[in-house]
C-alpha cells in the first residue's frame, strides 16, 4: 500500500497534465491544427544555436572525466561564471561569490533543497496567490505549512495583507516574478518595502525568489534584481524558460551574500542536494551553460505571440491583465462561471486552459501563449464562439 499522504495528493492530479493529455487525445481526433491548447508551459522555441554549438563542441571535443562526479555543488567554473554576471552592475552590483551557488537539477530542485535545508515540522511558508502549484507539494514534502495570501486586483502584493499573516513560525515567503500564472512584474519600490517589512519582524524570514522567467518580459520592461532588494534572499533559478530546456533539468540556487545565515545555508543547500538524491546536477549541461550563458531565446517572438492571444481574448470580449513577462495570460471567467465549467465550455472548441483554482486563485483560467503562431491565429474564431455562446460582446470583427 503506498502513504495515505500520496493518495490523497494522486486524487487531486495536476489540472495541467489533465488538459496536455486532453489535448493529445483531442489532436489525435481533430488533427493538430484544429486543437487550441494552451494548458501547458513548454516552450515550443528551439533552444539558441549557442546551446547547440556548445552541444557539438563537447561532443567532438570531451574534457577527460567529463561525465563523472564533481562536487555536489557543481563545477566551479561554472559557479563562477554565473557569479560573475550575477554581480555585473547591469543585473545588481552585489558581489556574488561561486560559493554561493550550487548548481542543481532545475529550480523544482532547487525549492526542494532550499525547503530541506530551511523548515522546521509545522513551520511556514507564504504564498502569494496566485502561484505555480507545485509550491504547495515542494513545502509539504519537507513538512513545512503553506501560507496563502491572496494578491489584488491586478496581482500585485499587498504587503499589508501579508505582515498580517506573519507568525512566529513563518520561516519564508516565496516571490515568482515575472509571475506564472499572471506575468505580471513586480516593480523595485515594492520589492524593497516588502524586504523593509520582513526585517522588521522579531525573526528571519527567507525570501526565497522563483526566477525562471526573469529573461521573458516585454514592452521593454526590466525585471528589478532581487539581489538589490533583499537581505535574506535565496535565489532558485533555472533555464528550462531562458534557453528552452525544460526537459534538460539545469539550474542553482544563489544564497544572497548579506544573508544573515550565508554559510550555514549554502552547506545546507549542497549537503540536500545530495541527500535529496539529485548528488549533482547533470555534467555534461553545466559545461553547455559556461558556454551559452549569455544566449537566450527570441524573446520578441514570444512578445508577438503574447500580443496575438491576448488580441484574441479581449476582442471576442473577455477580461485579462495583459502580461509584461513569463509565458501566460490569465484571464478571467465570465459571468460568475466556475473554473471548470467554462473550461468545459471552451473545450467544446477544442480550446484547452487551465483553472485558476489550480493557481489558489478561482474565477480565472490559464493560456500559456508559447505555442505555435498558427495555433494562436485559428483559435482566435474559437474565443469568438465561446463569446457568443456567453452572450459577451465582441470588441472587434472576427
Amino acid at each position: 500500500m503506498i502513504s495515505g499522504k500520496l493518495k490523497s495528493k494522486l486524487a487531486g492530479g495536476s489540472a495541467i497534465r489533465k488538459m496536455f493529455e486532453e489535448g493529445n487525445r483531442l489532436k489525435a481526433i481533430y488533427g493538430a491544427e484544429n486543437v487550441y491548447d494552451f494548458s501547458i508551459g513548454n516552450p515550443d522555441l528551439e533552444p539558441p544555436k549557442e546551446v547547440f554549438d556548445a552541444l557539438k563542441e563537447l561532443a567532438l571535443n570531451p574534457v577527460p572525466g567529463m561525465h563523472g562526479y564533481m562536487s555536489n555543488s557543481g563545477y566551479e567554473s561554472t559557479r563562477a561564471i554565473i557569479a560573475e554576471k550575477r554581480s555585473k552592475e547591469s543585473e545588481s552590483g552585489v558581489k556574488v561569490d561561486a560559493g554561493a551557488i550550487c548548481m542543481t537539477v532545475g529550480a523544482a530542485a532547487a525549492m526542494n533543497d532550499v525547503f530541506h535545508s530551511i523548515l522546521d515540522d509545522g513551520d511556514e511558508v507564504i504564498l502569494l496567490a496566485p502561484f505555480f502549484m507545485e509550491y504547495i507539494g515542494y513545502v509539504e514534502n519537507h513538512n513545512g505549512k503553506p501560507v496563502i495570501v491572496d494578491t489584488d486586483s491586478k496581482f500585485m502584493p499587498d504587503i499589508s495583507k501579508i505582515e498580517a499573516a506573519v507568525t512566529a513560525k513563518t520561516k519564508a515567503i516565496v516571490i515568482n516574478s515575472p509571475n506564472n500564472p499572471s506575468g505580471v512584474v513586480y516593480s523595485k519600490e515594492l520589492l524593497c518595502s516588502l524586504n523593509e517589512m520582513l526585517l522588521k519582524q522579531d525573526h528571519v524570514i527567507h525570501v526565497i525568489a522563483d526566477e525562471p522567467y526573469i529573461d521573458l518580459a516585454y514592452d521593454g520592461v526590466k525585471v528589478p534584481s532581487v539581489l538589490d532588494c533583499f537581505k535574506n534572499l535565496i535565489v532558485c533559478f533555472s533555464w528550462s524558460k531562458s534557453l528552452s530546456l525544460p526537459g534538460e533539468r539545469i539550474g542553482y540556487t544563489l544564497v544572497s551574500p548579506n544573508h544573515e545565515d550565508y554559510e550555514d545555508l549554502t552547506a545546507a543547500i549542497v549537503l540536500s542536494n545530495r541527500t535529496l538524491g539529485s548528488v549533482n546536477a547533470p555534467a555534461i549541461w553545466q559545461r553547455v551553460i559556461e558556454k551559452s550563458l549569455y544566449a537566450k531565446v527570441d524573446v520578441s517572438n514570444y512578445e508577438y505571440r503574447r500580443n496575438l492571444l491576448y488580441s484574441n481574448i479581449v476582442d471576442a470580449g473577455f477580461d485579462a491583465v495583459k502580461p509584461s513577462g513569463a509565458l501566460y495570460i490569465f484571464m478571467n471567467t465570465p459571468n460568475g462561471l466556475t473554473d471548470q465549467e467554462f473550461a468545459d465550455i471552451c473545450a467544446k472548441q477544442n480550446l484547452l486552459v487551465v483553472g485558476g483554482k489550480s493557481f489558489s486563485r478561482p474565477g480565472y483560467c490559464r493560456l500559456a501563449f508559447c505555442v505555435s503562431e498558427v495555433s494562436i491565429k485559428n483559435s482566435r474564431k474559437a474565443f469568438f464562439k465561446v463569446a457568443e455562446e456567453l452572450g459577451l460582446k465582441h470588441r472587434a470583427e472576427l
